[in-house]
């Protein structure tokens, strides 16, 4: 990728293009980035990644089920923020908080670097830099890379995440009749990996397997979000039990890489490929 001097404000040119960016790996596209996206006036609302495929052309995200219609294919999925309410729904409470597309600091095929505003009531509290980039890992899997750096701009301690709900990272997957199976370098099922940290966490269905990775410290030492049931995906939870407190004009930082192969790995596969993703070596 390579850089380009950042709109501020945004050009005429960029704000006249329709509200996505296609990503490719090989000129194949392999996922659509919705930066400004049209949801329901319930629903809180932010920039997603869907469809996402494998190099195969098989989906692998899936954009608000019936059952949690607030999961949006891979996004930053955080309930609360400051107490404002960044999840949405007909049973939440106004004023409903939004992530917002600023600018693009970076836009090219293979990937991009954003700024977004978290506001609610006309209260600006977040700053992200968003970087998601197309990373290629051999014959049948590529790699999205995602990191997002949050900056408290409130003057004020905030926390992030609301008690009792999880935040941060999170990869909603398509229905399936039956339901992916979930392992780590850990365990085995949802009961072994769920509320745990691990180096790495896999979901497998015949048809396709995505390997998760935290790529730094930080992000390795939280625990993972992990559904099978009927709105199945993973997350890496930012605030598990309690808010995120971040202090004024600290900047909290997590970054997932997740490996998008074509059919079944076992394990033995997948922990090699989440050694290439998180630079620790593979554990099996």
């Amino acid at each position: 990728m390579t850089p380009v001097s950042p709109p501020n404000p945004p050009t005429p040119s960029l704000t006249r293009r329709p509200p996505h960016t296609v990503l490719r790996h090989e000129n194949r596209a392999v996922g659509t980035y919705v930066h400004r996206p049209r949801l329901p006036g319930t629903f809180a609302p932010g920039p997603y990644l869907h469809p996402v495929r494998t190099l195969g052309g098989v989906t692998v995200t899936g954009l608000r089920p019936a059952e949690h219609p607030a999961r949006l294919g891979v996004s930053m999925a955080v309930p609360e923020v400051a107490g404002r309410d960044f999840r949405g729904g007909p049973d939440r409470l106004d004023p409903r908080g939004s992530q917002r597309h600023l600018s693009w600091l970076l836009r090219d095929p293979d990937g991009f670097v954003e700024e977004l505003s978290w506001t609610a009531g006309g209260r600006h509290l977040l700053l992200e830099r968003r970087t998601v980039a197309v990373r290629g890992l051999g014959a049948g899997c590529w790699a999205l890379d995602f990191t997002s750096a949050l900056t408290n701009v409130t003057g004020q301690e905030i926390g992030i995440g609301g008690a009792g709900g999880a935040g941060g990272f999170f990869w909603t997957v398509p229905p399936r009749p039956e339901p992916p199976h979930v392992f780590s370098a850990d365990g085995e099922g949802g009961a072994a990996v769920r509320g745990r940290p691990a180096d790495w966490l896999a979901l497998a269905t015949d048809d396709w397997t995505l390997v998760f990775a935290g790529a730094t410290g930080d992000t390795r030492a939280d625990p993972w979000c992990v559904r099978t049931g009927e709105h199945a995906g993973v997350g890496s939870a930012l605030a598990r039990r309690r808010p995120l407190p971040i202090a004024p004009a600290d900047t909290v930082t997590r970054r997932i890489v997740t490996a998008v192969a074509d059919g079944r790995l076992d394990r033995a596969a997948a922990a090699r490929i989440a050694g290439q993703l998180s630079g620790k070596g593979a554990a099996v």
